[in-house]
């Protein structure tokens, strides 16, 4: 599914409920114009700044890395974090690639649990 796609989705999933998610309230609360945020829908333009994916990702209830990954970008504090020892992380990643989700999740409890 593409970035435009899934947030068209999200955001009519919350239209069914709730009239405040039109196209137009939802572009007002998240700073954009409405026409920009329907263009964003339909993939006629590239995804919007980190900061505006944020915005959306708070108004619709989604996950930010979610959206950003979806748009081919990263977090600027993720990318922080690379550009410090960026060897070291990218062998991380590339180790990790067929990794089941739950050998993740361990790695990074341990990590973030000190058992490591």
């Amino acid at each position: 599914m593409t970035f435009g796609k899934y947030i068209r989705t999200a955001r009519e999933k919350r239209f069914k409920e709730d009239r405040a998610y039109s196209v137009r309230q939802v572009a007002q609360r998240v700073g954009v114009e409405p026409s920009y945020l329907s263009k964003i829908e339909r993939d006629q333009v590239a995804p919007p700044s980190e900061a505006a994916i944020g915005r959306l990702a708070r108004e619709l209830g989604e996950d930010p890395d979610l959206l950003l990954a979806m748009a081919g970008k990263v977090s600027s504090d993720v990318q922080d974090i690379i550009l410090r020892r960026p060897q070291l992380f990218a062998e991380l990643l590339r180790q990790l690639k067929d990794a089941p989700d739950q050998a993740i999740e361990e790695v990074a409890r341990e990590i973030r649990d000190g058992d490591w």
